[in-house]
């Protein structure tokens, strides 16, 4: 099996537990506009896409400074919530154990970059990642591979030497076809669907039995690629 070199993550399900604030957040700015999305209808919100994508989504084609206006407000209301936002289960710890072991770490979300920075530093996670790829250093979103090329090329690694933890089918087919190895998160329920997409295995949080296991794989991987 390939060794491991890097480990990048998705933020949003898998090192925030914010996909509820998400709902909401989404869900109130769009009542705001006369539109009152269904819960499989704000599903789509879930699925690795960014800002752009969700807004004209649901709003339809928009000029440049409708997205930034349309934008600005829904995250005046996502902060108002922000601080109802911990980290999922057991990702600290994890985080802890991958910097002892002197693994290189990055972040692919198709979050903005002030919220994914913010969110960085709020969990005292400040330096901890070599790389920051965010929405607004690529053109498309996930599923397209971009966001997970560009954090591989900003490492100086080779895909197949990363490993990518993601919760939204999008993202694990994203990382796929950037040529990395994928687990995916089922924090939001959403196991056989990641399974689907290609991911080759599937944890519930970072302290679940299933994680023990794989963490002490990861580990064996991580070190014989130091070696």
């Amino acid at each position: 099996m390939t060794d491991i070199h890097a480990v990048v993550f998705d933020m949003d399900g898998v090192l925030i537990d914010s996909h509820a604030i998400h709902r909401t957040a989404w869900r109130e700015f769009l009542q705001g506009e006369g539109i009152s999305p269904s819960d499989d209808e704000l599903s789509y919100i879930l699925e690795g896409r960014t800002r752009t994508e969700i807004l004209q989504h649901f709003l339809g084609e928009l000029e440049a400074s409708e997205l930034q206006y349309y934008g600005r407000r829904k995250d005046e209301i996502f902060r108002s919530l922000e601080h109802e936002i911990a980290p999922v289960r057991g990702v600290l710890e994890f985080l802890e154990h991958l910097s002892r072991w002197r693994t290189t770490l990055a972040i692919a979300t198709s979050a903005s970059e002030i919220r994914t920075f913010s969110t960085i530093e709020r969990l005292g996670l400040g330096g901890s990642f070599e790389a920051v790829v965010t929405a607004g250093d690529v053109e498309l979103g996930k599923p397209d591979p971009a966001v997970y090329q560009l954090a591989c090329e900003r490492l100086g690694i080779a895909a197949q030497h990363a490993l990518a933890f993601d919760d939204a089918p999008a993202g694990v087919q994203a990382a796929k076809a950037a040529g990395m190895r994928c687990v995916g998160v089922a924090s939001n329920g959403s196991g056989r669907a990641l399974l689907q997409a290609g991911a080759e295995t599937i944890i519930s949080s970072f302290a679940c039995d299933e994680f023990t296991v794989l963490e002490a794989d990861l580990c064996k991987q991580v070190r014989n690629g130091k070696s």
